[in-house]
């Protein structure tokens, strides 16, 4: 029996449906916007995975081609590998459910949301994570509570809920965000410089969203939930944590107040070799929960450090942002480069400029589309000092990389003022927290370095928290051990004039808004700071682009004219690209993109392709040659492809009788243009070069 609940919102009908599809599952959903429509399922064991010391929790997104109407391209046509899109998507849900699980629970858990119906309008990201919390929920599996998540737009000032895809493009805000019936629990997305407090108002709006769901979402548990099992809880014996804690005593705060990281992990390490050591006769096989222990007892010593003496374990106070040095111009060959080093956290950043034959191709279920600006993120092991086999981009890097494109995004220049395809590449070379924030600023940099005529320069921070009962304490430019022990994850990217990109991430309950609020303003003050640095290494794009990047030259032509340029089955644009080096882009308006990294190669296909679209001017005289003769006239070809008429009257100041008596097929002739009617057709004179002028206009017959 299938049971469905439905509220209206921003003017469509949200469809949250149990029981019809997916019954063995522990919790299946179908949520339906417009005609979009996804399927989220959850399974999950009840006994705890073997050897594992952590909640292994997998999601997944998949669309299925099939639910627009699509099918597969490639040789296979079925769905192979998960998109970019797909990967984002995945951890939008991921990020706000893994906190609703207790944190004794090691049973493997399995969300899978499928794509089953896309109207190309409604998006169908958090319609996934709305139906995994409420798959969740109506299951058997013990959460404590549940969590919804929006879409929030903003056009004209007007907040919007769930926009549709063709409004992405008009808000100038468009973030994601989750949250539980009393708290936010995950923010993501992007803005053009939109204010601190604008953003907080959109996220109370928002909430209020995620309010309604949430109560749509108890409704459908209260027709078909189910008990929840019991599980078997991961424990450590009571007597190994007391003696573990007696071993190690007040160690981990003497060594969490060590200012390098690379000194403090080793000191860590050698606590944590005697303590094992120790206990290995007494407590046999029982490393793994020994590591445990005194992970937990590292991680009260530090926060302890922070909520009472707000002493971070770097020697900084909760507002200081680590040392900043900026270099432009390192890489010798790239078209721009740039280093940013803040504290233990570095980036190399390289830009290349490219064509439009070098924009990226996307075939996704919204539609086909081209993307001219990218911005790849790489996280090598060495940049921690570790040992990793490198297999592929993984989904850390692409949700990095996704966020530092997404903070640049606004500053990028439209076609029209830098017809360049961008690319973005950041190596991070150290890492020691934030190293997407570091590529944002590199980033900016680099593009700067290249000539990239951006307008302003884009920094980022990643914010912390560290919160007990009675006390709470936002930390500026976290550690990476400072994001692991901590409360919360808010990276916040901008200008000076506004907010680009947020992602935020907390493992508490929830975020009221006074505390984001005091984040976000702390974070301004923050990357107005770095924003001084930066400037002071470089303020305003360079004039020139380096002499290794492409020259592209814009031309207009009369549509009409295109096929002069390209000729039977491209014969005539081929042979200029092959004679001159330069590639050449043309669009269906007569726009004509001409590109080379060879100033002369580039002037060269310039001529060629003028000179294949030159069209006529009045009272201009040209050398022309009869291509055709007639009673009436001889029709000259005064540019490639374009004749015109010298009428039989117009060929002599003398009485002419017979047109051949003055040319004939392949004479070359000067004529001047007296006439160029609405129809394009053109009238040519002789004559006129003849009156009030001793000199014979220019006439050579062939042979």
């Amino acid at each position: 029996m299938s049971h469905k609940v439905e509220l209206e919102i921003g003017g469509r009908t949200l469809e949250i449906e149990a029981g019809k599809l997916a019954k063995q599952a522990n919790g299946a959903v179908t949520v339906r916007l417009g005609d979009s429509m996804v399927i989220s399922t959850v399974c999950a064991d009840t006994e705890p995975r073997v050897g594992f010391d952590f909640f292994p929790l997998t999601v997944e997104y998949r669309e299925k081609a099939y639910s627009a109407g699509k099918i597969p391209g490639g040789f296979f046509k079925r769905e192979g590998r998960p998109s970019e899109k797909e990967i984002l998507s995945a951890r939008i849900i991921d990020r706000p459910i893994r906190p609703l699980f207790p944190d004794d629970f090691r049973g493997e858990t399995q969300c899978i949301n499928f794509i089953i119906s896309h109207d190309q309008q409604n998006d169908t990201d958090v319609l996934a994570l709305i139906g995994t919390a409420a798959a969740i929920t109506i299951s058997d599996i013990p959460i404590s509570k549940s969590v919804a998540g929006v879409r929030v737009g903003r056009i004209d000032g007007e907040f919007v809920i769930f926009p549709t895809i063709d409004q992405f493009d008009e808000c100038d805000l468009n973030i994601v965000m989750a949250g539980s019936a009393d708290a936010i629990t995950m923010v993501e997305g992007g803005s053009r410089e939109v204010s601190e407090e604008d953003l907080i108002q959109a996220l109370m709006f928002g909430h209020d969203h995620i309010k309604k769901i949430l109560e749509k979402i108890e409704e459908l548990r209260k027709m078909c939930g189910k008990e929840k099992f019991e599980y078997t809880p991961v424990s450590i014996d009571e007597t190994l944590i007391s003696r573990v804690k007696e071993l190690a005593g007040n160690k981990f705060d003497e060594a969490n107040r060590i200012v390098d990281k690379e000194s403090r992990r080793n000191r860590k390490k050698e606590i944590q070799n005697e303590i094992i050591e120790a206990l290995a006769e007494e407590f046999e096989d029982s490393e793994g929960d020994i590591k445990n222990v005194l992970h937990d007892i590292d991680s009260e010593a530090a926060r302890a450090m922070i909520l009472k003496e707000e002493k971070r374990i770097d020697g900084r106070g909760p507002d200081d942002v680590r040392e900043i040095t900026c270099e432009v111009g390192f890489l010798p060959r790239t078209h721009g480069s740039a280093i940013f080093t803040r504290g233990q956290t570095q980036a190399l950043v390289a830009v290349t400029l490219g064509t439009k034959y070098d924009e990226q191709r996307l075939d996704e279920l919204e539609g086909e589309s081209t993307k001219s600006y990218m911005l790849h993120y790489n996280f090598p092991p060495f940049s921690t000092g570790e040992t990793k086999p490198i297999r592929g981009t993984n989904r850390r890097e692409i949700g990095h990389g996704n966020l530092a494109e997404r903070s640049l995004l606004p500053i990028v220049p439209n076609e029209e003022a830098f017809p360049y395809t961008l690319r973005v590449v950041s190596d991070i070379m150290e890492s020691n927290g934030s190293s997407s924030m570091a590529s944002v600023c590199g980033g900016s940099l680099a593009m700067m370095d290249a000539g990239v005529p951006i307008k302003t320069a884009v920094a980022g921070i990643a914010m912390g928290l560290i919160k007990s009962d009675d006390k709470t304490v936002v930390l500026t430019d976290i550690l990476g051990d400072e994001d692991h022990f901590g409360d919360m994850d808010f990276k916040v990217a901008g200008t000076t004039e506004g907010v680009n990109a947020i992602q935020m991430d907390i493992k508490i309950t929830g975020l009221d808004i006074d505390t984001m609020r005091m984040a976000l303003d702390k974070a301004r003050t923050a990357r107005l700071h770095i924003l001084d640095k930066m400037n002071a290494t470089i303020s305003k794009h360079r004039d020139q682009l380096s002499q290794f990047a492409p020259r592209i030259i814009t031309i207009k032509i009369n549509p009409s004219k295109i096929g002069d340029v390209i000729g039977p089955g491209g014969k005539v644009i081929r042979s200029i690209v092959e004679e001159t080096g330069a590639k050449i882009d043309i669009n269906d308006d007569g726009t004509v993109l001409i590109a080379s990294s060879d100033g002369e190669a580039g002037r060269a296909a310039v001529a060629r392709v003028k000179a294949l679209t030159e069209e006529a001017e009045m009272d201009k005289v040209y050398n022309g040659i009869v291509r055709r003769v007639t009673d009436f006239g001889a029709f000259v070809e005064i540019l490639p492809g374009t004749d015109g008429l010298v009428h039989i009257s117009e060929l002599d100041t003398q009485r002419v009788n017979k047109v051949e008596d003055i040319c004939r097929v392949g004479d070359r002739m000067e004529v001047k243009v007296i006439n160029i009617d609405r129809d394009g057709k053109i009238r040519l004179s002789r004559k006129a070069l003849l009156q009030g002028d001793d000199r014979r206009p220019s006439h050579s017959r062939k042979g």
